[in-house]
């Protein structure tokens, strides 16, 4: 007999949802995969922020080519997403998705939100919320960050690595506050980047971005494709004495963000779990959101073309 939702089993408050996802197996090191190299840490002063500094890390694919521009993708927190035990790995999940053919062959840059000298750099056991310039920049609906990315990233970018200058290959994404950085910068310089993977969002009332549904529908609709991923315990705002800030609950306000930009015709994917406030999920979804921010990615059907048939090899 069926059950009845009242009679349902829930899952205990504060028990971890997070254990049913797994790293991917793109996540992991393929021995006849060729690796791409990580360069740096470099430092970027910011003019956006005076007194700030950014460090960052560039990815170079293997099949890298100076003669044929490069695609770009621009991860925030990007120690997180770069840390060789961590949970997205990133440059492992690049290296592989390039060598099948399955997304572009693309440049990508790990760049850590800004701090002043005397700052300690964001680790994967603290991403700078308390003691860098993280909560400023990631979560201000305004166009400062967008800046360090466009004004200030770009030009050195440019300058050291042929990358297209086609706003439909840049990419940017992030988790959490830099989920919504990855937003924002691609909503005020949809000229410069047009594709967004978020991952639990901080679409929330720590500075107003719970308002982001509301200037979505105002707004004319622009050119950007957008893959939300978050988990149904996600930050739920439910306090112990009943009280329930539905502005500053996770889920909730992504969800508000997946009708918004599905009411206004944009190219949105999502994805609902779930996880906790993290990075669990997205260990299991991130090639498959890559692959699909990417899926424009030019592909020959000419059955003679068997070098499309195979495996990218590095550049000799």
């Amino acid at each position: 007999m069926a059950q009845t939702p009242a009679a349902r089993p829930s899952t205990p408050e504060g028990s971890n949802t997070d254990i049913y996802y797994k790293l991917a197996p793109d996540a992991i090191l393929q021995e006849d995969v060729p690796k791409g190299e990580i360069k740096g840490p470099f430092t970027l002063p910011s003019q956006a922020y005076p007194g700030t500094q950014h460090t960052y890390w560039i990815y170079v694919p293997a099949q890298y080519d100076p003669a044929v521009p490069a695609s770009l993708m621009i991860y925030n927190d990007g120690q997180a997403f770069m840390a060789p035990e961590g949970d997205v790995r990133a440059q492992v999940v690049m290296d592989n998705l390039i060598y099948r053919r399955e997304i572009p062959v693309m440049i990508a840059v790990f760049i850590n939100p800004g701090r002043r000298p005397d700052q300690p750099e964001p680790t994967p056991g603290n991403w700078g919320d308390r003691d860098t310039n993280r909560p400023t920049e990631y979560n201000t609906l305004d166009d400062k960050y967008a800046r360090v990315i466009v004004d200030e990233l770009l030009p050195v970018l440019y300058k050291g690595y042929s990358i297209s200058k086609d706003p439909e290959r840049h990419g940017i994404g992030g988790s959490s506050s830099g989920a919504i950085a990855a937003f924002t910068v691609a909503w005020e310089r949809p000229n410069q980047f047009r594709k967004v993977l978020s991952n639990v969002g901080s679409f929330t009332n720590i500075r107003g971005g719970d308002a982001y549904p509301d200037i979505i529908r105002r707004a004319d609709k622009k050119p950007l494709r957008v893959f939300l991923v978050d988990g149904r315990n996600d930050n739920r705002s439910l306090k112990p004495d009943g009280t329930y800030d539905q502005r500053r609950d996770w889920f909730y306000q992504n969800v508000r963000m997946q009708v918004a930009l599905t009411e206004k015709g944009y190219d949105v994917n999502y994805s609902w779990g779930i996880q906790r406030h993290g990075q669990k999920m997205l260990q299991t979804v991130f090639p498959e959101m890559m692959r699909w921010l990417w899926r424009d990615y030019g592909v020959s059907t000419d059955v003679h073309d068997t070098v499309e048939r195979s495996p990218a090899p590095p550049r000799e």
